[in-house]
């Protein structure tokens, strides 16, 4: 019998030492609820899970890119309602200004209120912007500016984008009414008399249609972005589920386990103390 090297202990010790690390292991798991802690866990898992959750990220992002788009197309799609009144108002006072029962002095105060109404219309168009981005007015022939199209970033490539098909110009100039606002605030007779209201009727009908037509864009493009956000709310679950099940631990499964390890800490325990009692028998052999 040999004392001075006590192998069984030494094995009991290094079984020990592992089930110890594999305790520790199992308890971090449990701790965080995540079966991946380090990259040692699981390389190749953690490198998987990391990239969907920055896909789930990225594309949270863009869901929240989408919900301020659609409150941008909607507050386009407001002020152009109320443009379009004006130029319903328009209309009608026009009508009115192309008959013989209207005076040229009343010609004239009509004038007044379309040169008024078109000045409120211009204002809309400088006003209305969302976070500081104008909405309704990218530019005037004025001051050489041009109309823009408006880009929306919905996904999480490059090229995941929605547009508007057209920039808008909402303002008189965009809609082509320099020639009416002029006349309307002259108000003679030479400018504004009957014949003249009754051809700018059709350039009030002609910026009618070119502002349905923009308030239409928005409205399709409103329902584009309703649609992408839907569908990019259902790839997000589906993602983060996936990165779940990679990197999310199984609380019964490492229950379990803790457990196993547990008692075999305990036993490897007992087996240590064992181990080193074995070598007092030697003190038989000296008696």
């Amino acid at each position: 019998m040999r004392i001075n090297t006590n192998a069984a202990s030494l094995i009991a010790q290094e079984a020990a030492t592992n089930t110890t690390k594999n305790v520790s292991s199992s308890l971090e798991k449990l701790s965080t609820g995540l079966r991946i802690n380090k990259a040692s866990d699981d390389a190749s898992g953690l490198a998987i899970a990391d990239k969907l959750r920055t896909q789930a990220n990225s594309i949270g992002q863009s869901i929240s890119n989408g919900n301020s788009a659609v409150s941008l197309t909607q507050i386009a799609d407001k002020a152009m309602s109320e443009q379009s009144n004006i130029l319903d108002t328009i209309k009608t006072k026009l009508v009115q200004a192309a008959t013989d029962t209207t005076s040229q002095q009343g010609r004239e105060a009509i004038g007044k209120d379309v040169s008024k109404l078109l000045d409120q219309l211009n204002n809309i168009a400088t006003q209305t912007n969302y976070n500081g981005t104008t909405l309704l007015q990218a530019g005037t022939a004025a001051n050489g500016g041009s109309a823009t199209t408006l880009t929306f970033q919905m996904g999480e490539t490059s090229a995941d984008i929605i547009q508007t098909t057209s920039g808008v110009q909402a303002n008189v100039s965009g809609l082509g009414l320099q020639t009416l606002k002029s006349a309307a605030s002259a108000g003679t007779s030479a400018l504004f008399d009957a014949a003249d209201a009754r051809g700018f009727m059709k350039n009030v009908d002609s910026a009618i249609n070119t502002l349905n037509g923009w308030r239409a864009d928005f409205g399709s493009t409103q329902n584009q972005l309703e649609s992408a956000i839907r569908n990019q709310m259902t790839q997000q679950t589906n993602i983060k589920s996936a990165e779940s099940v990679i990197r999310d631990v199984d609380y019964a499964q490492e229950s379990a386990n803790f457990n196993k390890q547990n008692i075999i800490s305990q036993a490897g325990t007992y087996a240590m103390s064992q181990a080193n009692s074995i070598q007092q028998n030697v003190l038989r052999l000296l008696q």
